[in-house]
């Protein structure tokens, strides 16, 4: 074994005795009389360099072989030792060293004084007297200064020796605790997958005969095949041999490659017959309905725990058809609330009817426990419901690490919303925590009156097993900066042992003094009620308010939420405005979400090919910003300015009101979709 060559003790002596490089080497050759006390070297200060190396040497091989003699015959090439007892061995063996100089140091620090000693007894000048007492007593100091050094060396050597063994056996827990852990999980993740597979196959409807024909819900449904059965290891990504070019929009078919059944290849077909052109008259109300694919979760999830998900690639299995973008525009779903706010007289009700347009943004979450797609660099989305809901709306996406989208809404009934958000999430192990950052502005154009305010923190839980589910908690401050009126809402986040309802938010509206005037009670996910605080006989907020609900007869109903349609839950449980968003449009921009490829194939079903085609657009966006980076570079090398990325539509300027840096709309989308002039719009699909 490679041990042969360093257990014999006398070999380890000798070569540890030629190792300290610290001390200079003699001029003499190696003779063994040179350790006895008869002077052999060619001087005494030689002799004295020898002795200090030898008896160095002698130290580490002493200590040497008792470490040998404490491992038994165990074998010295065993490597699985951990950094910590490396790190040990090293101090400890760095101390020893500082041990043998000091007894070197206090061996001849003693025979330094005791030659001044008899200096001192001579007969010298007076002069030559006092210094000697000077270096005397310097020397007296260094010695004790260097004793010292060596017992807090000393100290610290037992200290790290004492917790040294618990703290690797602690290590060691750990990291056995960790392994068993995923282990468990990964068992019971699989054990969970098939016990959802063999329940859906319990359910499966016969199939329908020739004969029979089948109606339009049938047609949307597709069969359950051969992909629920696939093994849960073997499911991988991206793996596709090629690029599949992406046919026409309104052409997909389905092959039975993607999912079986007999009736598969027409399904998706029938239920996209609307004309691009017809988009805006007459609004889709359904989507090719979800496959069904079987996929191992905890495999691609295990790796991502504690990391930010928007720098991890993901397949589409975890996706919506839909992009960020859409999802921003989403919070618009309840846009008349901003209408009947914008006609409101009284600043304090109008601040009533804006927290409950916060509220309701939420309500399409409830359910949505899929992620839209992470929009790339440049993206844009518009949506166009001038004539029919007074408003437009243009995103874009201004960032890519950290993603940000910025937002911008008008309405001719006279409101004005705009926004940037970033968006921040981690994968704790069991559940998901998505934390939206930056400031949302409503501009009434009447009044004058503007609002602000942030998003509250997103959390899905059981993200390895069980039942995904959606919960909202933390609080939002809604301030009217013209006014000084104020808005305090709490999402109360849910727990197993409350008894209060599930999904709770209540909140407070008050005057720049602090006195309350309006309370709020409700959830995000079904409605919220207003009532009007009676004020008592102190005529303030702090006694007014467990009297609000006494006052049944001035509840008002602020906003309750739509029904989501027929069969949602085989479309992703999108609401009407959802299923509308990618519907193919004409005259939008190249940039838009609606021509984004991978999205669209997901949408219809072709999710095998979605994963390829959305690989490649990664890759694409990532040459560009290594393009990008290297054009900065050149530029910084021969001094030329270099105008770093800057988006299409937006421009970053501080906010006057929030004093932040933020994107605001510059102008020129809607007249560049009027004369049809998209030639600044980068290739980005």
């Amino acid at each position: 074994m490679g041990c042969s060559a360093t257990t014999d003790p006398r070999r380890r002596w000798a070569t540890r005795a030629a190792a300290p490089s610290i001390w200079p080497r003699p001029t003499s050759p190696w003779r063994i009389p040179a350790i006895s006390s008869s002077p052999t070297a060619s001087s005494e200060v030689e002799r004295q360099r020898w002795v200090t190396a030898l008896e160095l040497a002698k130290a580490k091989a002493v200590k040497m072989l008792e470490e040998s003699d404490d491992s038994g015959d165990e074998s010295v090439s065993q490597t699985d030792k951990t950094e910590l007892q490396s790190t040990l061995r090293i101090l400890s063996s760095k101390v020893e060293d500082l041990s043998t100089c000091n007894d070197l140091i206090a061996k001849h620090g003693t025979a330094l004084q005791r030659s001044l000693s008899e200096l001192e007894a001579l007969r010298l000048p007076p002069d030559s007297t006092e210094k000697i007492k000077q270096v005397n007593e310097r020397a007296t100091l260094f010695r004790i200064t260097s004793n010292a050094m060596i017992n807090a060396c000393r100290d610290f050597m037992l200290l790290a020796q004492t917790h040294g063994k618990k703290w690797q056996k602690s290590l060691q827990q750990e990291r056995d605790q960790r392994i068993r852990l995923e282990e468990t999980l990964e068992q019971l993740a699989k054990q969970h997958n098939h016990l959802e597979r063999a329940f859906r196959g319990a359910t499966v409807l016969p199939a329908i005969t020739p004969g029979t024909g089948g109606s339009g819900k049938d047609l949307c449904c597709p069969a359950k095949g051969d992909l629920s059965d696939e093994d849960d290891d073997n499911n991988e990504f991206f793996d596709a041999p090629e690029i599949f070019p992406m046919p026409d929009i309104m052409g997909h078919k389905r092959t039975g490659s993607n999912i079986s059944g007999t009736s598969s290849d027409i399904s998706l077909d029938e239920q996209y017959k609307h004309p691009v052109e017809d988009t805006k008259k007459e609004k889709r109300t359904r989507i090719p309905y979800k496959p069904n694919y079987s996929l191992n979760l905890w495999s691609i999830m295990k790796n991502c725990i504690g990391k930010e998900l928007s720098k991890i690639p993901m397949p589409v299995n975890f996706n919506e058809p839909l992009s960020m973008l859409q999802r921003l525009t989403e919070d618009l779903e309840y846009h008349e609330l901003l209408d009947r706010a914008a006609r409101c007289e009284s600043s304090l009700e109008q601040l009533c009817y804006v927290a409950a347009f916060t509220v309701s943004s939420y309500s399409t979450t409830v359910f949505r426990t899929s992620k839209p797609f992470n929009p790339l660099l440049g993206e844009t989305f518009e949506l166009d419901r001038l004539e029919e809901n007074g408003y437009r709306s243009l995103c874009e996406q201004v960032s890519h690490h950290p993603p940000a989208a910025a937002h911008h809404a008008d309405s001719k009934n006279g409101w004005t919303l705009r926004q940037e958000i970033k968006i921040t999430s981690k994968f704790r192990g069991k559940y998901l925590s998505i934390m939206p950052l930056g400031t949302i502005h409503c501009v009434f154009h009447s009044s004058g009156n503007h609002y602000t305010w942030k998003k509250v923190t997103t959390t899905v839980h059981n993200i390895i097993v069980g039942k995904l589910w959606i919960d909202q908690s933390g609080e939002i401050e809604i301030v009217n900066h013209k006014t000084g009126d104020k808005c305090i809402l709490k999402f109360v986040p849910y727990s197993y042992f409350s008894r209060d309802v599930a999904r709770k938010v209540t909140g407070e509206v008050m005057d720049p003094s602090g006195k309350v005037h309006f309370a709020l009670l409700g959830t995000w996910d079904e409605k919220m009620d207003c009532y009007k605080v009676q004020l008592g006989t102190g005529d303030n907020g702090a006694e007014a308010r467990p009297r609000a609900h006494e006052a049944e007869d001035s509840r008002v109903l602020l906003w309750k939420r739509n029904p989501l349609p027929k069969h949602a839950e085989n479309m992703y449980y999108f609401s009407e405005l959802a299923l509308t968003l990618n519907a193919p449009e004409s005259g939008t921009a190249p940039t838009d979400s609606r021509w984004r490829p991978d999205q669209r194939l997901m949408e219809n079903g072709r999710w095998d090919e979605a994963n390829v085609e959305k690989q490649r657009l990664e890759e694409k966006q990532r040459l560009s910003r290594k393009r990008r980076e290297a054009e900065a570079a050149r530029a910084t090398e021969d001094g030329t300015p270099y105008d770093p990325y800057k988006p299409l539509w937006f421009e970053r300027k501080k906010d006057p009101v929030t004093q932040e840096l933020a994107h605001v709309y510059k102008g020129g989308y809607w007249e560049s979709k009027e004369k049809q002039d998209w030639s600044l719009c980068p290739d980005i699909f």
